[in-house]
């Protein structure tokens, strides 16, 4: 198993970790209802996706 020879600096770790970022899920819209959903997932106002019912929503 390989390791490290020198200790390396907290900045030389933090440059490597100033990467990590969350970011914000992808929104389309809903083709039946033009409601906000997640691009390939089944709306959750309509039960429809790709134009199709595929769930049916009861309110």
């Amino acid at each position: 198993m390989a390791l490290p020879k020198r200790r390396h600096s907290s900045t030389r770790r933090d440059k490597r970790r100033g990467q990590w970022k969350l970011e914000a899920p992808s929104v389309s819209r809903c083709n039946h209802y033009r409601s906000a959903k997640r691009p390939h997932y089944v709306c959750p106002q309509c039960g429809y996706y790709n134009n199709e019912e595929i769930v049916a929503v009861h309110e």
